[in-house]
C-alpha cells in the first residue's frame, strides 16, 4: 500500500454552525459518516473522517459549529471545537460567501492567532452565488483578518474545487505511516453513527426548540435471534419536556413512524444490512444543563 514518500496527518475543520463542515467531510470520505441538516448545532461530537489512498492518509477532524453558548452542552461543544485546532498539521477555517464578517468568525480567528499551523480559508457554498466573481468580496474581507496559507472557494454539495484543496493539503502533510487501517473511514463505533442517523431525522422533521432539545441513545444493537438476516436496534429519543415528547410521537404516532422509516433507510445503507428498528421517547428535564445526564448521553469532557 505505502510508497517511500507516503504521507499522513491530521486536518481540523473549524467554523460557525451551518457552514457545511459535515457535508464537506462526507464528500471527501465518499460515505455519510456525519449527519447534516439545516438546523444549527447538528454536529455535537468530534468525528474523525479518514481518507486513505496510495499516497496519503488524511484524518479530518470535524467539530461542532462555534456559536454563543447557552447551555452546559454548548460549552462542551465549543471547547472541543477550539481544542481540535491543536496538534494538527493543517487547519481548515470554513465560512460562506459574505459581505460582512460575522462575530462568530472573528471569535474563531482570534483563537487561532499565534498558531504555527497553516490555516486555509475555505469559503463553502459558492454554488449559491449568482457570479463566481462575487467571492472576491469575501476573500478581501477575511484576508485582512488573518495570514491564511491558502484560499479555496468550494462547493461541498456540488464537488467544486475539492480536489484542488486536497492536493494543497497533501503538500503540507509530513511523511509518515498509516495511522489507521486503510479500510477504516471513521473513528466512531457503528452504534454512535446509528444514533446520529436517528437524531438527524428528528432534526429534519421537527422545528422550533425540539431539534436542539433531543439526544439519542442506542440501547441495543445485535443480530436478530429470530431472523439472522436482520439487525435488531432499540433506541431512545431523549427530550426535555412532555410537550416535546408529544410532538416527536405525533398524532396517532405519525411522526415517530416517519422518523423510523427514514432512519431505517439510512441505517440499512450505512450497515449494508437489513435492520429492524424500535424507537422510544423519554423525557429528561434540563438534560443539556445537567453534567450527569450529559455524561450518560455521551457528551463527556473525556470524549472530547
Amino acid at each position: 500500500m505505502q510508497n517511500k514518500e507516503f504521507k499522513s496527518g491530521f486536518v481540523s475543520l473549524i467554523g460557525r454552525a451551518n457552514v457545511g463542515k459535515s457535508t464537506f467531510l462526507n464528500r471527501v470520505i465518499g460515505k455519510k459518516i456525519a449527519i447534516t441538516s439545516s438546523k444549527p448545532q447538528t454536529t455535537r461530537n468530534k468525528i474523525l473522517g479518514i481518507l486513505t489512498d496510495e499516497e496519503k492518509q488524511i484524518i479530518f477532524v470535524d467539530t461542532p459549529g462555534v456559536h454563543k453558548p447557552v447551555y452546559e452542552l454548548d460549552n462542551r461543544m465549543q471547547e472541543v471545537s477550539f481544542k481540535s485546532s491543536r496538534g494538527v498539521d493543517v487547519i481548515l477555517f470554513m465560512t460562506t460567501p459574505l459581505k460582512k464578517v460575522l462575530r462568530g468568525d472573528e471569535i474563531i480567528l482570534e483563537n487561532l492567532k499565534g498558531t504555527k499551523t497553516p490555516v486555509f480559508l475555505v469559503i463553502n457554498k459558492v454554488d449559491q452565488l449568482k457570479k463566481i466573481s462575487d467571492i472576491d468580496e469575501t476573500i478581501l474581507l477575511y484576508k485582512d483578518l488573518f495570514p491564511f496559507a491558502g484560499v479555496f472557494p468550494i462547493s461541498a454539495l456540488e464537488d467544486v474545487n475539492i480536489n484542488k484543496l486536497l492536493q494543497e493539503i497533501n503538500n503540507y502533510l509530513p511523511e509518515g505511516p498509516l495511522l489507521y487501517p486503510e479500510d477504516i473511514i471513521s473513528d466512531q463505533p457503528e452504534r454512535f453513527t446509528v444514533g446520529e442517523l436517528i437524531r438527524e431525522k428528528v432534526l429534519i422533521l421537527t422545528k422550533e426548540e425540539v431539534p436542539h432539545s433531543i439526544a439519542v441513545i442506542v440501547d441495543s444493537m445485535k443480530t436478530s435471534e429470530e431472523n439472522p438476516n436482520y439487525i435488531d436496534i432499540y433506541a431512545t429519543i431523549v427530550c426535555e419536556r412532555e410537550s416535546q415528547k408529544k410532538i416527536i410521537i405525533g398524532k396517532n404516532g405519525d411522526l415517530i413512524k416517519q422518523i423510523k422509516q427514514k432512519a431505517i433507510m439510512d441505517i440499512k445503507h450505512f450497515l449494508d444490512h437489513k435492520v429492524h428498528l424500535d424507537l422510544w421517547v423519554k423525557v429528561k428535564k434540563d438534560w443539556r444543563n445537567t453534567p450527569r445526564d450529559l455524561n450518560m448521553l455521551g457528551y463527556t469532557k473525556d470524549n472530547y
